[in-house]
């Protein structure tokens, strides 16, 4: 199968939210409790309907190839985005999100809300989306880009030019917290 990276729709929601429960429960289980992960996915993790809204979330798609059945439709495997708005992190479910806009002259892009199928991990998927957002984020005029990375997250982004500013813990209620890495880069054209 071939990957294609296209702009998330509306219609992708549903989708986007297995695979957002799928990539958590199947990836994150080495850094994180089950009761971090089963609350995260109640209060943090999840769709950004604003991302999608604004055009800056991206699909990945495992394409049939032509000797399969052309009828297929193709298969949502990974999924992540950029963001020109203030949150660092969240879905449409999370108390903290501030969507005012960022000034791309003096404020960083986010990049926000990677997840990848388990079955489909390791493949190159998440840098072929990063590639399309750093990219992206570039042609609006973002010359930094930082992002709460999960545990998990952290040596893909290390690997792919990003350094640790500081860790970070997201309430997650009741006391629990959720460590993350605020991480970031320069922008290739700056």
């Amino acid at each position: 199968m071939n990957i294609r990276i296209r702009l998330a729709q509306a219609l992708d929601i549903p989708s986007l939210r297995e695979l957002i429960e799928a990539s958590v429960r199947g990836l994150q289980a080495g850094d994180y409790s089950a009761e971090q992960l089963e609350r995260a996915l109640r209060t943090v993790y999840g769709v950004d309907t604003q991302l999608i809204a604004d055009g800056t979330y991206f699909a990945a798609e495992a394409m049939h190839n032509l000797a399969e059945e052309s009828s297929a439709a193709p298969l949502l495997v990974g999924c992540g985005g950029w963001s020109k708005r203030k949150t660092l992190y969240g879905g449409d479910q999370f108390a903290g999100r501030e969507d005012s806009l960022l000034d791309a002259a003096q404020d960083a892009a986010k990049i926000r809300a990677f997840f990848v199928h388990p079955e489909w991990a390791r493949r190159g998927i998440g840098g072929m989306i990063l590639e399309a957002c750093e990219a992206a984020a570039e042609a609006a005029g973002f010359r930094r880009l930082e992002m709460g990375a999960t545990l998990t997250g952290v040596p893909f982004y290390r690997a792919k030019g990003y350094v640790e500013l500081e860790p970070a813990d997201v309430p997650l209620g009741d006391g629990l917290t959720l460590p993350i890495v605020r991480m970031g880069k320069s922008n290739s054209g700056s």
